[in-house]
């Protein structure tokens, strides 16, 4: 719509910084500029309805980041209160399991002093202190596009228009974006954000391809005897085989409280596989299924991981700002956690910023972030567990796990000194559906088990349905002649909100796109092996509304 020279100009607003995104890295940046100089203007931008809205994650969260952010942050009533008493790993079989001993496991992997949260009850928190701060946070508006002056350095950005319709035609009621003109503009959009993806392309910032994960996650509520406060319970192995990555979590806290979730690696091959299927079967499981017995699903939501770690990380500064937490990849895989770095690498980040402003500078390269961050807390975390990911993707669950953990080992006593790399990337794993098994998933019961529409629902995922597609499909030919035809249609399998279908058949097939129904989990942008669906932010205060996620 910004090409449109029918359209009013934007109106402009300028800052010292603007941040794409309430996420715990960008509301970190915001709070540290503050920190360090109350004068410094800064504006961060969320596409979510309210902050908190879109946050989705386990969450175990290592409180490093918050004690270099907010020391106090236990007596300022912070809501990380539920402390990990119990770390379990286990094996899973059809029927049953087998409990990995925790001397065996790497030291990093301990859980001790970590504490189990909602991440969108503690952005809420985190954005509040932003505000009380004077951050300017504006909920409800996405960044559509970058803004650049005449030598390329990016300048701000500016939001998407309100109230145009399907036709790309302005409705009654039509708003023009705003212009967010910024010294210095922070990405904290999370991982495959669109605007990021931009950037990254347009500055060739990009090292090893990115490597991902789709992570979906239910809140119960269980029975109270079922209740273990502060249980901490990771698994691998069923029911994926073991050429495909992946695992589950259940985190027990609050008032009887359970995150159960499931992460499939995005580099599986069979296009018949189903993420949202194999979490279904995960809670049939004789360790799971007793739990969830007589209790309630609370909420559901999904969302991709960054997974490529220190080799995938790209360069992260650009003429007139940075990338932020998982827009960077900054998600620790084996640990399962990224919160704690998204929230040193807002700390970082700002601290260059604000360094850079003091003296006048702006538009250039915050190069002392790119410098800093492989010597920080963040480079000696994510560079422990380098080849974790690699060797699970080349050797197999099996093999890969014991390789990844004897690698660990190596590490923490610094005797390995090789680097594996990645790969291809997600969308050039997939096999035609011609030679992969096909996948029959059970009918869900409606007790443990869900379809994926009442799924969408406990969401709260909600889009003005008329207004211009945020799901483009770049060439609807292409779609038909290779993800149908090569691939069987793999992308009704892997949404795991049910947006996409193949409809009629013959000459009748189409390709159905139920938009509404988008949780903004990115999966499509990144799985399609074609690389023929493009996903970009819808009206502003669209998609899910988590509590407690």
């Amino acid at each position: 719509m910004s090409s449109d020279t029918t359209l009013p100009e934007r109106e402009s607003m300028p800052f010292d910084v603007v941040i794409v995104g309430a996420g715990p890295a960008g509301l970190a940046a915001a709070i540290r500029l503050k920190q360090r100089d109350p004068a410094i203007s800064v504006a961060v931008l969320e596409k979510g309805s309210e902050v908190g809205a879109h946050i989705l994650s386990g969450a175990v969260i290592d409180p490093v980041g918050l004690d270099a952010l907010i020391p106090d942050w236990r007596e300022r009533g912070a809501p990380v209160h539920q402390a990990v008493t119990a770390d379990h790993f286990l094996w899973l079989g059809p029927e049953g399991s087998l409990r990995l001993p925790n001397f065996l496991m790497p030291p990093l992997m301990s859980n001790h002093g970590n504490y189990i949260i909602s991440l969108g009850d503690l952005c809420r928190w985190l954005g509040e202190q932003a505000e009380a701060l004077g951050v300017e946070v504006f909920p409800g508006f996405a960044a559509v596009e970058t803004l650049h002056d005449a030598a390329g350095a990016v300048t701000g950005v500016a939001t998407g228009d309100m109230g145009i319709g399907k036709d790309g035609k302005p409705k009654p009621g039509f708003q023009r974006g705003m212009a967010l003109e910024a010294k210095y503009t922070l990405i904290a959009e999370g991982a495959r954000g669109s605007l990021a993806k931009g950037l990254i392309a347009r500055y060739g910032l990009a090292r090893e391809p990115q490597k991902y994960g789709l992570g979906i996650k239910e809140l119960w509520q269980v029975e109270p005897s079922k209740h273990r406060p502060g249980l901490v319970q990771h698994s691998f192995g069923w029911p994926l085989d073991n050429r495909t990555g992946g695992g589950s979590f259940l985190y027990h806290y609050d008032e009887n409280l359970v995150s159960v979730g499931f992460v499939v690696h995005l580099n599986y091959r069979n296009p018949h596989l189903s993420p949202f299927g194999e979490f279904q079967r995960f809670k049939t499981h004789p360790l799971v299924a007793p739990l969830l017995e007589g209790g309630r699903r609370l909420s559901y939501g999904a969302r991709a991981i960054t997974e490529g770690g220190w080799q995938s990380v790209p360069k992260l500064v650009f003429p007139g700002g940075a990338l932020v937490g998982c827009a960077a990849g900054f998600v620790n895989v084996p640990r399962i956690k990224g919160s704690h770095n998204a929230i040193l690498s807002g700390i970082l980040a700002a601290d260059c910023a604000a360094d850079a402003l003091a003296v006048g500078r702006a538009h250039d390269e915050l190069g002392g972030y790119e410098d800093a961050w492989r010597g920080s807390v963040i480079g000696r975390d994510l560079h422990r567990v380098r080849n974790v990911k690699p060797l699970w993707s080349k050797l197999g669950t099996v093999l890969g796990i014991a390789a990844g953990g004897l690698d660990m080992w190596l590490n923490t006593l610094r005797i390995s000194p090789f680097t594996l790399r990645h790969g291809k990337p997600d969308h050039a794993a997939l096999l035609p559906s011609a030679q992969s098994k096909p996948i029959n998933y059970p009918r869900p019961d409606g007790a443990r088990t869900f379809d994926r529409l009442s799924s969408v629902f406990l969401s709260g995922t909600l889009h003005e349905e008329d207004q211009p597609p945020h799901l483009q499909v770049r060439d609807l030919s292409l779609q038909k002649s290779s993800e149908h035809d090569v691939y069987g249609g793999p992308s009704g399998l892997y949404c795991p909100a049910a947006v996409y279908e193949w409809v009629g058949e013959g000459a009748e097939l189409r390709y159905q796109i139920n938009a509404a129904n988008c949780v903004h989990c990115k999966t499509c942008d990144i799985k399609d092996p074609n690389q023929n669906i493009n996903w970009v932010p819808p009206e502003g205060g669209g998609g899910p509304s988590y509590r407690g996620m």
